[in-house]
């Protein structure tokens, strides 16, 4: 207990006058939580990171530090601003292998399809990518990526844009990988369960020489697995090596890879029929039911490379830098709804009757990210300051050989395809017989609804009528900033403008290339008052801006014209927060946070909702999400972990196109939720001190879909259950997870009649982990 105090006495006299340099102690990664035994036992100086180049020891669920937030180490109750964090730990105790599986720990954050794409205080994300180590990916919307490479999950609430280039309003989802620590530790796991899911998962780490200067670390992981959905697989392989290099107390690098193929489908959810306002049934179809093919398949290859480099001049002026290289390459056969149903010859909607459509899709993408910045700690005499200066750059190009090739609409007499129906002239198209009804023919055989129906899920069309070549582009955002952290006794002021560059390039390296660009000046500021030593009130000011980039407004039909065109038909995403919250510790052992906010974002891209064009965009005027949170993350007793949220959330449409939609609650956001997981290990009882349960509640109140509102989707409530056994004299560790143990139906998103979202039956996974 002693040497505890002494360490925890060092650590805040050094974070408080040599925040550069730390002594004696095994590690280098904030957040900084640790074991004081394993402390002790290391003699190795280390330099307090301000890039993360060493793991991260701690074993539970807390996280003190942030870094990517402000990009200095600085302690979460210190932040004007609120962030979630899910450490591995609870991504492991949960078995949470996607990204959606964290997420739902998080309050105010859900995922509205099965997607990776997610809602943030009632926010829709608008970038199609991730970030990862503070830098921005592209091209993770569809499959959510693999977990087990992942240190922890950080989510900023607000545009963090001051810091990290291009932003949703809602907040920042940073997915912090693993890095090596200074002693060996080996980890092997295997899993089984519902929906022939099999998951490998290694986690090797240690140092390569005596003085531990070079230290690496290997994670893999391997799933072979399908779906309660129909024609749904998910499969992938994910290998990250990583390497550090600290060869004294002021310098270190960190390189490491990411190599990650998935093979699955793009499951575009449920559909139903009966679609009458306020009296469709959801239960019309099995939430089984998936339109796709049998021989569909999304196919990405997806290979990153990161480099992390810190040197400390003295204890005053430190540099960063860092680089990623971001390869993505896609091959997609996809059999899906265009969002309506099958017309009779009158142009009526024939509800049990869907729509189809089928594309060929080839992607090839290459993103190249910097960022260098200077970070100078000095006084002027009561007043300390930390004032960092720093640039970023972002590119992002679409390289050529890429298409989108589809087949869709109707068939005319002349054997010619047409977009839509026209019943003015109803002679000129091939004609078909449905239960007695006259439909005009679609070019895609329709997709009966009814029970019973025999459905032929095949590429079945007759002509591929959009042969559509994807132009090339390149995006590149160059950006300076500055920012700077004042204190004064009890005060800690956080301020910083950005300065960035935006340019579009249409057709990049084309006779008809064309650009357009634009600017915007950013700013936010901070102030955090410490009421006590273990509570913070804070209140705070963000402004946001997002270019709508050639990423999604290129494919074709996005902009109603077949083949896209630039994103300069679209007028930048611009957003602000305003926030006031407590940060404090109840009972000594739970952090506690809770915060008012106001989010207003504006020139919204969403999809138009368009059958004959299903990809086309356009832009809403605005929307306003007010709301109230409170997380609470730590301990009850020693051997009971609990990390549990609330959320409020009063998003509405402000500014439309359409008058009727002011003023009414925006799409696929649940006014309250809440969620809760727990861990109780038995290590007091002799009789089952080798035991530890799990318990997990998650509560979603009702939403609309995105695009009808004619019929909402219900509040549900799920129960999540877990064991743990830890076998005797060996090193062996098994579990038993349970997910949505009452057999809930319910939906997480939807978007309308036909692409519902169904939450998975009561499913199991069994996990046997050796750890050295």
């Amino acid at each position: 207990m002693l040497v505890n105090h002494f360490i925890s006495w060092k650590i805040n006299y050094y974070l408080s006058t040599k925040p550069y340099q730390l002594t004696g102690l095994s590690f280098l990664l904030f957040p900084l939580t640790f074991n004081a035994q394993e402390a002790e036992k290391d003699s190795i100086s280390a330099t307090i990171q301000t890039v993360e180049i060493i793991g991260r020891r701690s074993q539970d669920y807390v996280s003190d530090y942030s870094f990517a937030a402000t990009k200095i180490a600085m302690k979460n109750k210190d932040l004007p601003l609120t962030l979630n964090t899910v450490t591995k730990e609870l991504i492991n105790d949960r078995q949470a292998f996607r990204l959606g599986d964290v997420l739902k720990n998080v309050a105010g954050v859900s995922n509205a399809s099965f997607y990776n794409q997610y809602s943030i205080r009632g926010i829709s994300q608008n970038e199609e990518g991730q970030i990862i180590n503070g830098m921005r990916t592209r091209q993770y919307y569809f499959l959510q990526p693999m977990t087990s490479h992942i240190e922890r999950v950080e989510v900023f609430k607000g545009p963090a844009s001051i810091t990290m280039s291009s932003v949703d309003p809602g907040g920042t989802i940073n997915m912090v990988t693993k890095k090596p620590l200074l002693n060996d530790r080996y980890e092997v796991s295997l899993s089984g369960g519902s929906f022939d899911s099999y998951r490998l998962i290694t986690d090797l780490t240690g140092p390569l020489n005596k003085s531990k200067t070079l230290l690496y670390r290997f994670n893999g992981a391997h799933q072979d697995g399908k779906s309660f959905r129909n024609n749904v697989n998910n499969n992938g392989f994910l290998i990250v090596p990583s390497l550090s290099f600290i060869p004294n107390e002021k310098t270190s690098l960190n390189v490491e890879m990411i190599y990650n193929e998935m093979n699955g489908n793009l499951d575009r959810g449920q559909p139903i029929f009966g679609a009458t306002a306020r009296k469709t049934d959801l239960n019309s179809t099995p939430i089984s039911l998936n339109l796709g093919a049998p021989g569909d398949f999304f196919k990405t290859k997806d290979l990153t490379l990161m480099g992390s480099f810190a040197h400390h001049f003295n204890e005053h002026i430190s540099f960063n830098a860092s680089y990623m290289k971001q390869f993505w390459d896609e091959d997609t056969h996809e059999t899906r709804t265009t969002n309506s149903f099958v017309p009779d010859i009158s142009n009526n909607p024939v509800p049990s009757l869907a729509m189809m459509q089928y594309l060929e899709r080839v992607q090839h993408w290459e993103v190249d990210n910097i960022n260098a910045y200077f970070n100078f700690s000095y006084k002027t005499g009561t007043f300390e300051h930390q004032t960092l200066l720093g640039y970023d750059s972002h590119i992002w190009e679409k390289k050529n050989g890429g298409k989108q090739d589809a087949a869709r609409g109707f068939l005319m007499k002349d054997g010619t395809v047409t977009a839509s129906y026209n019943p003015a002239n109803s002679a000129l198209y091939q004609t078909m017989m449905y239960n007695g009804i006259t439909i005009p023919k679609p070019n895609v055989n329709p997709f009966d609804l009814t029970s019973g129906a025999l459905n032929h899920q095949g590429n079945d069309y007759s002509v591929l009528n959009i042969i559509n070549p994807l132009p090339t582009a390149l995006t590149t955002t160059h950006a300076v900033y500055v920012q700077h952290l004042l204190t004064w006794k009890k005060f800690r002021l956080l301020a910083g403008i950005r300065q960035e560059w935006f340019q579009d390039r249409t057709n990049y390296k084309k006779p008809e290339e064309s650009a357009f660009r634009n600017q915007k000046l950013l700013y936010r500021v901070g102030l955090t008052y410490s009421v006590s030593e273990s509570t913070n009130i804070y209140g705070t000011y963000l402004t946001g801006y997002q270019p709508q980039s050639n990423t999604t407004s290129l494919m074709p039909g996005t902009s109603g014209f077949t083949g896209g065109i630039s994103a300069s038909l679209y007028k930048p995403l611009i957003s602000d927060l305003k926030e006031l919250g407590v940060k404090t510790k109840l009972f000594a052992k739970i952090d506690a946070s809770f915060s008012v906010y106001e989010i207003n974002q504006k020139n919204i891209l969403i999809n138009a909702n368009n059958p004959a064009e299903p990809d086309q965009l356009i832009q809403r005027g605005a929307d306003r999400s007010r709301g109230f949170e409170t997380e609470l993350t730590g301990y009850i007793l020693p051997q009971w972990h609990i990390y549990a949220g609330y959320s409020y959330i009063d998003a509405k449409v402000v500014d439309d196109s359409n008058p009727a939609l002011v003023g009414l609650a925006k799409e696929n956001t649940s006014k309250n939720s809440v969620n809760l997981w727990t861990r109780y290990n038995f290590s007091a009882i002799p009789a089952l001190k080798y035991f530890g349960i799990g318990a997990g509640i998650l509560y979603q109140s009702k939403k609309i879909p995105w695009f009808t509102r004619s019929f909402e989707l219900p509040a549900y409530t799920t129960l999540d259950l877990a064991l743990y056994y830890a076998v005797p004299k060996t090193k062996l560790q098994l579990a038993l997870n349970v997910n949505n143990m009452t057999d809930t139906s319910y939906w997480v998103g939807a978007q309308n009649y036909l692409r519902l979202f169904p939450g998975a039956p009561r499913n199991y996974l069994f996990t046997a982990t050796y750890k050295l």
